[in-house]
């Protein structure tokens, strides 16, 4: 009669209370399960995490959502994300997907996953996609934001998420710098030691600069790919032509150079955002 079925005793279920999901005590279930494939969003505060990537003794985002992944299905899975980020950078819509052995539907994921995770890991959104859906292989670009805040007097509140430099930096240069990025370049002065690629060459399709309320300022870069610390490289040295250390004709020159020696300091990890993942 149960043929068809498999009896599985899990550990725990999932039930609404509230606006939120709950554990509940053991039960039996039988289960027809599917193997499904899950996209989820996450949105995430950086700062005390090694970055994206499961790493054997440090706190990683990936690897918090796997362990609250298996404590809902009792399986173990591998999160593919759409990309590394690195230790104290931020997302707003980081993109992954898992497959995972289950009768659970992705409201169920979701809410299980929002109940687990820490608080500075939200999951935004989960649906069912094809079978062939590769968060990291099916992106088409990503678009990163660098925030910094450019006054004389510091933030309190928001000084985990802005590299605050006093100095008026001249945004009109910086500006002139920008849209030396914008085409196909190889961008190997711009990169970071420990880079896995099999080439440096990346396509910047949007790069622009926008001043904001109160001293902010957010440098924006859409492109189909970037290297380890491209984007913070790339932001470094904008500050340098800014505080006029360089001109813009010198940033042009050194992204021809593939002299990472040329370029300037990384930017700090704080504020970089990733914004969106477009498939």
């Amino acid at each position: 009669m149960l043929s068809n079925f498999r009896v599985c005793v899990i550990n725990s279920f999932w039930s609404p209370v509230g606006s939120g999901f709950t554990l509940r005590s053991n039960r039996l279930f039988l289960i027809n399960a599917m193997i499904k494939n899950f996209k989820i969003i996450i949105e995430y505060n950086g700062t005390r995490y090694h970055g994206w990537q499961r790493q054997k003794n440090d706190r990683t985002v990936q690897e918090e959502i796997e362990k609250a992944v298996h404590t809902i299905t009792g399986q173990q899975v591998s999160l593919t994300g759409s990309g590394r980020t690195d230790a104290g950078v931020h997302a707003y819509a980081q993109v992954a997907n898992f497959k995972c052995e289950t009768n659970l539907g992705p409201q169920d994921i979701l809410g299980g996953l929002n109940s687990l995770s820490d608080e500075d890991v939200v999951i935004t959104s989960c649906e069912e996609v094809d079978a062939s859906f590769h968060a990291r292989y099916d992106a088409k670009s990503k678009t990163y934001v660098y925030k910094i805040l450019n006054r004389p007097i510091p933030a309190a509140i928001f000084r985990q998420y802005a590299w605050h430099i006093r100095k008026e930096l001249n945004l009109e240069a910086m500006r002139a710098a920008i849209s030396h990025l914008i085409g196909s370049h190889d961008f190997k002065a711009f990169e970071g030691v420990g880079s896995q690629r099999s080439h440096t060459n990346r396509s910047v399709f949007k790069a622009n600069l926008i001043e904001e309320e109160d001293g902010y300022l957010a440098f924006e870069i859409e492109a189909d790919g970037f290297l380890r610390f491209m984007v913070r490289t790339i932001v470094g040295t904008l500050v340098d032509v800014g505080r006029g250390r360089i001109l813009p004709d010198d940033f042009k020159r050194i992204l021809a150079s593939r002299d990472r020696n040329q370029a300037g300091a990384t930017a700090p990890a704080h504020g970089l955002f990733l914004k969106k993942v477009n498939y």
